[in-house]
C-alpha cells in the first residue's frame, strides 16, 4: 500500500541531507501515518483508515469525521474515503429531508 494519507493526500518528499561541507545526498521525508479508528456520528460505525497525525488533529478541530469529510475535496481523498463521503452525505441528505 502506498504512503499516502487517504483523508488529505499527504504523501512523501524528496530533499537532500545538507552536510557541512555543503555536500548533497538525496533523502525521503515520509509523512507520521498510523492505522486509526474513527467513528462516524451519521453512519453510526466505526472506520479504520491509514492517516497521517496531522490529518487526525484537523478531524479534531473540525468536529469529527462527518464534517471533515463533507468539507474535503474529493480530488485528495481516497476511493474508500470518498464511499464513506458520499454515504455520509446521501445519510444526511435522508436526515434533513
Amino acid at each position: 500500500m502506498a504512503r499516502r494519507c487517504e483523508l488529505t493526500g499527504k504523501g512523501t518528499q524528496v530533499g537532500h541531507n545538507v552536510s557541512h561541507a555543503n555536500n548533497k545526498t538525496k533523502r525521503i521525508y515520509r509523512p507520521n501515518l498510523q492505522q486509526v479508528s474513527l467513528a462516524s456520528e451519521a453512519l453510526g460505525n466505526s472506520y479504520v483508515l491509514k492517516i497521517s497525525m496531522s490529518a487526525l488533529r484537523t478531524v479534531d478541530k473540525n468536529g469529527g469525521l462527518d464534517p471533515f469529510l463533507l468539507k474535503a475535496k474529493d480530488s485528495v481523498l481516497s476511493p474508500k474515503a470518498l464511499r464513506l463521503k458520499r454515504a455520509i452525505a446521501k445519510k444526511t441528505a435522508q436526515k434533513a429531508a
